[in-house]
């Protein structure tokens, strides 16, 4: 089989794969010119470890509240029951056409869930500093 044909017979993915995020303040209304703080990074720190081996317990990361997401970002979002998240936001084919956004985590402990939609995402993480180990920092996007 050539190239050409393996292309042929790989199923498409929707063209749109980043997305805007637009982070939510509940209870507050957007000020004309008003407070940016809803833009600015933070920083947070691991706890647990369903996103081992990329991020360990304790590792610091730093969250992009208004930035593109994209298949294979690690963001931060909040689900009811479990609170706030860290977790891998990927694309699941349907059986039917089309694909879905997902969220996995990193240490096979659960199965990938189907999220409705970005407007789930609070954040993207942008780096991560490794906690005893100043030089130890990687950065993404």
């Amino acid at each position: 089989m050539s190239d050409a044909d393996l292309t042929r017979a790989a199923p498409r993915l929707p063209a749109r794969r980043t997305f805007p995020i637009q982070p939510e303040r509940a209870g507050e209304e957007a000020v004309e010119g008003g407070d940016c703080s809803a833009a600015e990074s933070f920083a947070l720190r691991v706890i647990g470890g369903s996103m081992a081996p990329e991020f360990l317990e304790g590792d610091i990361v730093i969250i992009e509240p208004q930035g593109l997401a994209r298949e294979g970002s690690y963001v931060l979002l909040q689900l009811p029951g479990s609170g706030w998240v860290l977790r891998q936001l990927g694309r699941q084919l349907r059986p039917e056409g089309g694909a879905d956004w997902v969220l996995r985590v990193l240490d096979g402990s659960e199965p990938a869930w189907v999220i409705p939609g970005p407007q789930v995402v609070r954040g993207v993480v942008i780096q991560r500093s490794r906690r005893g180990r100043p030089r130890q920092v990687k950065w993404y996007g």
